[in-house]
């Protein structure tokens, strides 16, 4: 007699889940399909370098508000802020989002999404020192964007930028203030950033070049050559 005929329960099949849980998730495909660059151990080290470097630069935290470019931004906003805190005797450091997808000078060319929150502190960012944090730095348009939409909020002192990779590129002429890590790509490469926060686990990936799409055919089995695509 087996053990669900004697009325024994069969024992749950072990979580999959992110770390913490019994057993670590699966890695994602596209992350095994990719080099990884940084993981948890190594997002965790560059956060607290460059929390030591903005606390340098800044003689402390009492002017600094902290504010992620939604959305990786801002997880990794919430935890530098954290960092600071700590490293800076304790007292809590401001911390918001920003959204700037109405504020992208492609706008108009991109598909309609629905707007994500900008929260700024109750103190505001009048002469404060605004530390922007994105993931990537790439172009430099979103940085661009995010500039553009502190005009609304109000009228920093000084604005720094924090990124946790720059990968190079750039069409405008914007740096970063602090950089978690300087990563040489080539255009047609994609680099990925998972955070704890929204995937479960931390990482950045370089990923190769999207495969081509493959080009439709028609019903005759030949190649259509208005299906390329734009």
């Amino acid at each position: 007699m087996n053990s669900r005929s004697a009325g024994v329960p069969t024992p749950p099949a072990a979580p999959v889940g992110p770390p913490g849980s019994q057993r670590p998730a699966e890695l994602p495909v596209e992350r095994r399909a990719g080099r990884t660059v940084l993981d948890a151990s190594d997002i965790a080290r560059v956060l607290t370098r460059v929390a030591h470097e903005v606390i340098e630069r800044n003689r402390g935290t009492d002017e600094v508000v902290v504010l992620g470019i939604q959305t990786r931004g801002v997880h990794l906003a919430r935890r530098l802020a954290g960092l600071l805190a700590s490293l800076g005797g304790g007292t809590a450091v401001p911390v918001g989002a920003l959204d700037i997808s109405l504020y992208r000078d492609d706008v108009r060319l991109r598909p309609a999404r629905a707007l994500s929150e900008t929260s700024v502190p109750a103190g505001g960012v009048d002469g404060k020192v605004v530390v922007l944090v994105d993931d990537v730095l790439y172009s430099g348009r979103t940085a661009r964007a995010a500039l553009t939409a502190l005009d609304d909020i109000g009228r920093p002192r000084a604005v720094q930028l924090a990124v946790l990779v720059d990968r190079g590129h750039r069409e405008l002429p914007i740096r970063a203030d602090y950089v978690g890590r300087n990563l040489p790509t080539a255009r047609e490469e994609r680099v990925r950033v998972w955070s704890a926060e929204a995937d479960g686990q931390d990482a950045v990936v370089l990923l190769p070049a999207a495969p081509a799409a493959a080009a439709p055919t028609g019903p005759t089995g030949s190649t259509d050559p208005t299906g390329a695509a734009s």
